[in-house]
């Protein structure tokens, strides 16, 4: 696993090398020198579309960003540059997709819930009692079903972080369903430094 701690260590050497600011190498790369200044403490590490213009700028290869260091085969690291940021650029996309999915799974269940919700109701009033209430078991099945599994494909989609520590880890599905939450950041235990905190979803390592 990349140590976001070393890369952002070394990204800060190589900036000060090269006698750039945190805001002169933010305005090269069209981005805000939050973004670098979170990049140098470790909090998070570059998109992928920015790794090799910032690369570029540092002189240095992708893989030795992700390191953390210098390597000794500097140029076949520079090869594998643009495969490296190829394929986190895919897995980002893939996390990506995989949570709109959930939005969408997690959305149809709640349309769904209603819908037959207002159908049970009407039902047992205009109708059957036995009736109403077995659409209405049944809605709220469909609703279970849905978050359930919206909530199983954002657990193991990517990674959640801590804010203390930040860690990156995939808790088990159980602490996930449980856990408080807003949006897709969830208040839990770091099974790495044993705190609680409201961890946020990432979707690349």
């Amino acid at each position: 696993m990349i140590d976001q701690a070393r890369t952002g260590a070394f990204i800060s050497a190589r900036r000060k090398d090269k006698g750039l600011t945190q805001v002169q190498l933010a305005e090269r790369l069209g981005i805000t020198d939050r973004a670098v200044s979170k990049w140098e403490r470790g909090l998070c590490l570059p998109d992928a579309s920015l790794m090799i213009p910032l690369c570029q700028i540092l002189g240095i290869s992708v893989n030795e960003l992700l390191l953390g260091q210098y390597s000794e085969d500097g140029g076949s690291q520079r090869r594998s540059d643009e495969l490296i940021v190829e394929l986190r650029g895919r897995e980002e996309e893939t996390n990506r997709r995989l949570m709109r999915i959930e939005k969408t799974v997690g959305a149809l269940a709640v349309v769904a819930f209603l819908a037959l919700l207002l159908i049970a109701v009407f039902v047992a009033s205009a109708f059957s009692t036995a009736i109403g209430t077995v659409i209405g078991i049944a809605a709220f099945a469909i609703l279970l079903g849905g978050v359930i599994q919206a909530l199983a494909i954002e657990t193991y989609t990517g990674w959640y972080e801590c804010a203390y520590c930040h860690k990156r880890y995939v808790p088990g599905f159980s602490r996930v369903f449980i856990a408080p939450h807003i949006g897709t950041t969830r208040y839990m235990k770091c099974p790495s430094c044993g705190r609680r905190s409201w961890q946020k979803k990432v979707l690349a390592d």
